[in-house]
């Protein structure tokens, strides 16, 4: 798909436990940010593309979640499209709102992600995730994932997936070992990357947590699922992330030549193939960098899903940051941190600046057209003018169920 867009309005709201505070209210944070943000007032959107992935689950609401968010701040009578993508929720709606803008429909959309996933019963929020793969095939998978892990003597992993924690964090910990018996990666190796998410997160004042952490606290932390200590895997989290999306002659007209564009969005669902056959993320940014004329060489900055620490070395790999089975490598030699050859995950990642699946995904987006245009104050990576979001969401098979990659330029 061709794109020819522009961002005119970024906004975001802090991510973190947010109990007293509905849907709505989120939505409406980060919608009124990206319009003040862009000049605009509620009526200068054309459409609106909400991206929420467990709303039907936390709250309850189902059917109509961008209708009711966005009618609680006194906007109706425009199209409203209800967008549900797993973890990709967020990145789908802005796939969709660069799709229609690009194609004509639209001079300007509003992209919203926005989630709620603290509740009070816990065993409510994981049962969200368990359903983010086959459901008819979950027994089978749960029970896969146990005998692998006693198989491999991990006994925090033997029990308690999708009761005690997301059951994600079993499928990230199966590739974190077998990622370390094929390559030799270490469990310092991903501790590494937490430490790095924790000191870019510890410089962004949206993040859900800004301790800094060492890889010897990391690896100290409380088991979750070998070799994943809890700062290896991303949190829970309540938030919401808006950008405007605006064709050409509507960024001529609002003068924004200083805003950054979308050069590429590829979205694409997860297929049957072999362990050794290019997966979603590898085909979906061999397209993006394609339609971008970019490489990986002249990405100067990144945001990709570290729903886990084993998730961004995986990433490296997938998308031609380094070769495969060198994203341990990458990690400890400094080349992903601030200052680095290419920072990964200068927002703190969804490690640290927290995982509100339905607006991770445009929070990504939010990070990088703010580093693009200038704006990220002391996690700023000068002279920044191309980069690359990766989301993913759901699980079926051996790969993710729904896969987004994303280049902007400047």
């Amino acid at each position: 798909m061709k794109v020819d867009v522009c961002l005119a309005g970024l906004g975001m709201t802090r991510f973190g436990k947010h109990m007293e505070t509905g849907l709505k209210a989120l939505g409406a944070e980060a919608v009124q940010a990206a319009l003040a943000d862009a000049g605009m007032a509620p009526a200068d959107l054309d459409a609106a593309f909400v991206g929420n992935a467990a709303a039907g689950v936390i709250t309850g609401q189902e059917s109509i979640r961008g209708e009711v968010i966005l009618r609680g701040m006194g906007l109706g009578r425009l199209p409203v499209i209800n967008v549900e993508n797993a973890c990709a929720s967020g990145s789908t709606a802005v796939h969709q709102a660069c799709a229609m803008v690009s194609a004509g429909l639209y001079d300007v959309a509003l992209a919203l992600g926005v989630e709620k996933l603290y509740h009070a019963d816990k065993k409510r929020t994981f049962s969200a995730f368990s359903g983010a793969v086959d459901v008819e095939a979950l027994q089978g998978i749960l029970e896969g994932l146990r005998r692998n892990a006693d198989a491999g003597g991990a006994r925090a992993a033997a029990s308690g997936a999708g009761e005690k924690r997301s059951m994600f964090m079993d499928i990230y910990a199966l590739a974190a070992r077998a990622h370390m018996a094929r390559y030799g990666t270490t469990k310092e190796q991903f501790a590494e990357v937490a430490a790095k998410n924790s000191f870019h997160g510890s410089l962004n004042p949206r993040a859900q947590f800004r301790d800094v952490l060492t890889v010897a606290e990391v690896l100290a932390a409380p088991m979750v699922a070998e070799p994943l200590t809890r700062p290896m895997c991303s949190p829970i989290g309540d938030g919401a992330a808006a950008v405007i999306v605006v064709s050409p002659r509507k960024a001529r007209e609002l003068g924004l030549s200083k805003s950054a564009r979308v050069a590429a969005i590829v979205l694409r669902s997860g297929w049957d193939h072999g362990g050794d056959e290019p997966g979603t993320v590898e085909v979906c940014a061999a397209e993006a960098y394609e339609q971008a004329g970019v490489g990986p060489e002249d990405l100067h900055v990144a945001e990709v899903h570290d729903a886990s620490a084993p998730a961004e070395i995986l990433a490296y790999e997938s998308l031609g940051l380094c070769p495969a089975g060198e994203g341990g490598k990458l990690v400890e030699s400094g080349a992903t941190r601030l200052g680095g050859r290419i920072p990964v995950n200068t927002s703190g990642g969804l490690l640290r600046k927290g995982h509100p699946v339905g607006a991770s995904g445009v929070a990504q987006i939010v990070e990088l057209a703010e580093q693009l245009e200038g704006r990220s104050g002391a996690r700023q990576v000068e002279g920044a003018r191309v980069a690359l979001a990766q989301n993913g969401g759901g699980n079926i098979g051996t790969d993710a169920a729904a896969m987004c990659v994303t280049i902007l330029t400047r």
